[in-house]
């Protein structure tokens, strides 16, 4: 039976989501987790306890695991295990993203570095060490621009400054984020440099693709209607098919090729980002990763094919070129959080939930959950999934559904 290897530093729905995918393909599937420790056999599966921050050391676990059990597959999400994987990857003979494109995917300098040596578009950027005076780095950079964390994710620590006094503000705030033990433990080489770019106007799409032998598939692209102006650049809806013309999509995705090219990207998933305006398309970022949480669960293929298992497949070596979206639109909301407190619970969910054109309404927060928003925070409220005719009407559905709903936040029982 073939045996599939997840890295994963957590075991919530994603990971369930991969291990249901197994079971359906008759496969098996192990978990290697830096949770272990915690969690111990979350399925009763023989977890391999990793440390993600020394994944070397990782890699020889798992090729001591792959000895008494064969591996044939390897897939990674979130972006703390990949590194993990790539090592692994490479010790197994397997095919993976290799250890320097995981390392530049999760590095905004050095992906920067790749991309301009490629002779893609980027924007003007410097990094300048967390210790380095804010307001004397004010006065060496243009405005406006947007400060970014070097190896966090989904716009976390990302804050745009419009003059000198939002930027010192905004330095000092990373600085202050990047100081918490759990970031600087597992990414202690990143958590010393604070990136300035200048900023890119225009609308912003997310990508996600396959990457085989370094060639893109692309699965799906999703506008994001929103606008993502700042200062914090929280996602809310993402919705695909595009609805921008093919010519611009088209331009997008040779971007997209460029880009995985330009990093070194060669087997497996990635989810990018990018902004477009009237010189066409601009790289945000690059993950070697499939999109986070939840989200996944907007995309389909073929007949009813889930994400999870077409990564599986290909991560089997099963040709999946063939294999196309669903005809549908489809999109989901990332519903975000209004303000700090503490979740006290949701009202008329079954109102939204009746929405036409909704299918399911996932509630992620917890009860008595302390809430922390962007640009600090790495959660969701929760999600909302919509699928329809198209995606103006995947949109309207989404934003009729959260309008309904009523968050209870804070010790005051704020209403929002």
């Amino acid at each position: 039976m073939p045996r599939v290897l997840l890295f994963s530093n957590t075991t919530g729905y994603q990971a369930n989501a991969f291990k249901e995918a197994a079971e359906r393909m008759g496969i098996s599937i192990s978990l290697a987790t830096d949770r272990c420790h915690v969690l111990e056999d979350p399925w009763q599966d023989g977890a391999i306890p990793m440390r993600f921050e020394d994944p070397q050391d990782s890699a020889e676990k798992i090729a001591d695991f792959a000895k008494r059990h064969p591996v044939d597959g390897i897939v990674a999400i979130g972006d703390a295990p990949t590194m993990a994987a790539a090592f692994a990857a490479k010790r197994l003979g397997l095919p993976y993203h290799p250890p320097h494109a995981v390392d530049a995917c999760r590095n905004k300098w050095i992906a920067r570095e790749r991309f301009k040596a490629a002779r893609l578009t980027v924007p003007w950027y410097r990094r300048f060490p967390t210790d380095y005076d804010a307001s004397m780095a004010a006065n060496e950079v243009p405005f406006p621009c947007v400060l970014k964390p070097l190896g966090l994710s989904a716009s976390r620590g990302v804050i745009r400054a419009n003059n000198k006094q939002e930027f010192a503000a905004a330095f000092d705030r990373i600085t202050k984020l990047l100081e918490a033990a759990a970031i600087r433990i597992s990414r202690l080489d990143s958590t010393q440099w604070i990136q300035v770019e200048s900023y890119i106007p225009g609308q912003e799409f997310a990508l996600e693709g396959l990457v085989t032998d370094g060639r893109l598939k692309t699965l799906a692209l999703f506008d994001k209607p929103d606008p993502l102006e700042g200062p914090f650049f929280e996602e809310t809806i993402y919705v695909t098919p595009s609805r921008v013309p093919s010519r611009d999509q088209q331009t997008i995705l040779d971007c997209a090729q460029s880009a995985v090219t330009a990093i070194g990207l060669q087997h497996g998933p990635i989810h990018a980002e990018f902004r477009f305006n009237e010189d066409g398309p601009w790289v945000l970022e690059v993950a070697a990763r499939p999109i986070g949480g939840l989200c996944a669960k907007a995309l389909r293929f073929g007949d009813s094919m889930r994400l999870e298992e077409l990564i599986v497949r290909h991560a089997l070596g099963e040709n999946i070129a063939p294999i196309k979206r669903e005809d549908s639109a489809s999109g989901v909301m990332m519903i975000p959080i209004p303000a700090a407190g503490v979740y006290e619970g949701v009202e008329n969910v079954e109102a939204a939930e009746k929405v036409e054109g909704i299918e399911s309404i996932e509630i992620t927060a917890k009860l008595q959950q302390k809430l922390v928003p962007l640009p600090e925070g790495a959660s969701y409220l929760g999600f909302i999934f919509a699928r329809g005719p198209s995606p103006e009407f995947v949109e309207n559905a989404l934003r009729a559904a959260h309008s309904k709903l009523r968050f209870l936040i804070s010790a005051e029982l704020k209403v929002v």
